[in-house]
């Protein structure tokens, strides 16, 4: 069986779209989808490489983003995906500009200016402290949830972070489902840089939810304002970050469809 495809990322964090709008293409519209055909499309070197894939379902008069990390697992939410998701929807479904989408954090809204696209992500959720261990030596850490669950790491050096081939180590109490673990240095006033290792789909060239929970630690520990805009540096690019005054943290970056075509895997 061979389905249509499209490719995009955001700040290099890659995706496969996978349009199905009455949902019986790869799955229902509940979400069941197979983890192995998401792991052979993620796969780069037999599939066609991706972080995660975004399959597009309707939900009554709107549309569902169900998210795979690239081992096939489920993920509440991706920050730079709903971006490129939006960006599909408008170039290739004609939704408008701010639109609506549904996702399993909730209900997001989007808008756009020019290759940028802003997303509303909603409440951020400070948890208190934890730990993680890389290479043997433990770090502290500030528990986030922005929709997914984040550990914010601040290091003198990113190198620090090591390899991330592997997992940081973290409290299984506290992560029962794991969790995504962001390094972080500062460059400037309002200005850091990061690395991120994401659950199920290892070191990211990006991540926006993490973003957004490096923008609020460091925006707490900084005593900033409310409406200060963040530059939060990711390997693939650059993200800007405002946590507003109504508790809103909106997330502005670049989302781009690069190809599409047709695949059987």
């Amino acid at each position: 069986m061979s389905y249509p495809f499209l490719k995009g990322h955001g700040t290099e964090n890659d995706f496969v779209v996978l349009p199905d709008p009455d949902g019986t293409v790869h799955g229902d519209a509940d979400g069941e989808m197979a983890a192995d055909r998401v792991r052979a499309l993620c796969d780069r070197r037999a599939g066609i490489g991706a972080d995660g894939v975004l399959r597009a379902v309707r939900r009554g008069s709107g549309w569902f983003m169900d998210y795979r990390n690239s081992d096939g697992s489920v993920s509440e939410m991706c920050g730079n995906g709903i971006r490129v998701f939006a960006r599909y929807l408008h170039e290739r479904e004609g939704e408008p500009f701010p639109m609506d989408v549904q996702t399993r954090d909730g209900v997001k809204t989007l808008d756009a200016a020019g290759e940028e696209v802003t997303a509303d992500m909603g409440s951020p959720e400070v948890l208190g402290e934890t730990t993680v261990t890389v290479d043997g030596r433990d770090w502290p850490a500030r528990h986030v949830s922005t929709g997914n669950p984040h550990a914010v790491v601040f290091v003198d050096n990113l190198a620090q972070a090591g390899a991330l081939l592997d997992a940081p180590q973290h409290d299984d109490a506290i992560f029962p489902e794991g969790v995504n673990v962001e390094f972080v240095v500062r460059r400037g006033e309002h200005h850091v840089a990061m690395r991120v290792h994401e659950r199920g789909a290892g070191e990211t060239r990006s991540c926006g939810t993490g973003a957004c929970a490096v923008a609020v630690v460091t925006s707490l520990a900084d005593g900033a304002p409310r409406g200060t805009t963040y530059r939060v540096d990711v390997p693939g690019g650059t993200l800007r970050i405002v946590w507003t005054d109504d508790d809103r943290m909106l997330m502005t970056g670049p989302a781009v469809l690069v190809a599409e075509g047709l695949t059987d895997l």
